[in-house]
């Protein structure tokens, strides 16, 4: 029985024969090339193998190897913080800047909720353009017309008090209020 037939059986599983040792030039490079050949994907992120055991494989054969493997796996950061943090004044400010181009526009119930809709999706664009990754955003947008009567907004959320955050803007012209609430959510 040759070497790498000895090899694959010992691989594969066969009973009686004693495993090659990885420490062995000749034997490491075979035991490698065996393994990537039955693995379903590839993990990056992980540190690259020796050069001296590289060189082993010829550049076709790495090749076809790479370029079979079904699925690319990266390997766990265990990051548990965003890398750019939320950061709620901009996102007034910004908030602030789309609301207040409602200055010359007059209270109309129907065309209220066409406003709503666009000015929220404005600002939801614009939140996502600043690239504070790992957040998902909820804009609710509300016009109110003016006749003199008290307001009371709330909502509930189940909240990380150390990642989450929520933001609020408001616009008062002679005849509407519109307030924009951004509540951003960490997810990991």
């Amino acid at each position: 029985m040759d070497k790498h037939a000895k090899a694959s059986k010992v691989l594969s599983g066969g009973k009686g024969e004693r495993r090659l040792s990885m420490f062995e030039k000749d034997n490491y490079a075979q035991i490698v090339k065996e393994r990537l050949r039955s693995s379903s994907h590839e993990v990056h992120g992980t540190e690259p193998m020796d050069n001296e055991s590289f060189a082993e494989f010829g550049k076709s054969e790495i090749f076809t190897l790479k370029t079979s493997m079904a699925k690319i796996r990266y390997a766990n950061t265990y990051k548990m913080e965003p890398y750019r943090k939320f950061q709620a004044h901009l996102v007034r400010n910004k908030a602030q800047h789309i609301l207040t181009r409602l200055q010359e526009t007059k209270y109309n119930g129907v065309t209220s909720i066409v406003l709503c809709n666009s000015i929220s999706e404005e600002i939801l664009t614009a939140v996502k353009d600043m690239g504070f990754d790992r957040y998902k955003y909820v804009v609710t947008v509300l016009i109110l017309q003016k006749t003199g009567q008290a307001i009371k907004i709330s909502s509930r959320w189940v909240w990380d008090v150390a990642r989450d955050n929520w933001v609020s803007a408001k616009c008062e012209t002679e005849s509407f209020i519109s307030l924009a609430l951004i509540m951003a959510c960490y997810y990991e």
